[in-house]
């Protein structure tokens, strides 16, 4: 895996989080953020502009923890409506996607057996991915910058311990490229291979639904599947999704306005909850 300008910027990204977090909630401006992280004003100001289009300023209002609540008050999905919003264009997710299929109750049991899973570490604009995909589609994607790589490795091959894995990244790669909106891969599309319980998919299905820049509660999605009491479930089924980003479990908040978990950081969850609300501002001011 060669480190490319994407995971670079975001690790500029993580390092920010860290120093706005110890600043304790005091804004720090561009020059104090830049020294912090021994560069130039200019060249973070590039970084900036490069990774997300908005100004530092900007984007470390997004950092905050604050942030979520401000999503929840300004952005809540009911999810009812959610799916006509996404496809209106703001979701960009749901343009990437030829099909997704789930597997049946019956081949989830096997817990992977006769399945050949295929694996490869890629460049994302979040850090280091590990991506995984059956003939039908990808299966899963961890970031590994927060957790580690061997324990990504780990966690994605334990959820299917049947299956024969096979590194492949060239077998991968176009529907990484779609999944990433790279250049090279802005005409393709990535199809999703969901291995899970029926009530993991049915919320997974409803993730699906929340458009990019938005967010829902846990409580919501209960609702959505049919099973307003089961949020506690809900919960762990969010947390287990096995694909990061294209199924933005980082979407579902607590009622109360708190991240919860994420199941590869925080960090992570803060940094795509910025760089999508970042995004969605700047459809918003250039449409």
């Amino acid at each position: 895996m060669t480190p490319t300008e994407d995971s670079y910027h975001y690790n500029v990204i993580r390092r920010a989080i860290e120093e706005i977090d110890a600043a304790g909630g005091d804004p720090l401006s561009l020059e104090a953020l830049a020294t912090k992280m021994d560069m130039s004003p200019a060249h973070f100001q590039r970084v900036f502009s490069r990774w997300v289009g908005v100004s530092p300023k900007r984007y470390q209002q997004f950092l905050t923890l604050g942030h979520a609540k401000a999503l929840l008050a300004e952005r809540f999905s009911t999810l009812d409506t959610a799916q006509s919003v996404g496809l209106s264009g703001q979701g960009r997710l749901h343009d990437l996607f030829l099909r997704w299929e789930a597997m049946s109750p019956g081949e989830y049991a096997k817990k992977g057996a006769g399945l050949t899973i295929y694996w490869g570490w890629f460049d994302s604009p979040f850090g280091a991915s590990l991506v995984m995909g059956t003939e039908r589609g990808i299966c899963g994607i961890g970031f590994a910058d927060e957790t580690g790589a061997e324990e990504t490795f780990e966690d994605l091959t334990s959820r299917w311990p049947n299956a024969t894995f096979v590194e492949d990244p060239m077998f991968l790669r176009p529907w990484v490229l779609a999944a990433y909106d790279t250049d090279l891969g802005k005409d393709g599309k990535t199809p999703l291979h969901l291995i899970g319980s029926p009530l993991q998919i049915k919320v997974w299905e409803a993730l699906l639904s929340i458009p990019s820049g938005h967010v829902t509660t846990y409580g919501q999605i209960a609702e959505k599947i049919g099973q307003p009491r089961a949020v506690r479930a809900v919960g762990t089924a969010v947390g287990r999704n096995p694909v990061s980003w294209l199924i933005p479990c980082h979407r579902a908040l607590r009622k109360s306005g708190a991240l919860g978990g994420y199941h590869w950081g925080l960090p992570v969850k803060r940094a795509l909850l910025a760089w999508e609300s970042a995004e969605l501002e700047q459809k918003l001011g250039s449409g």
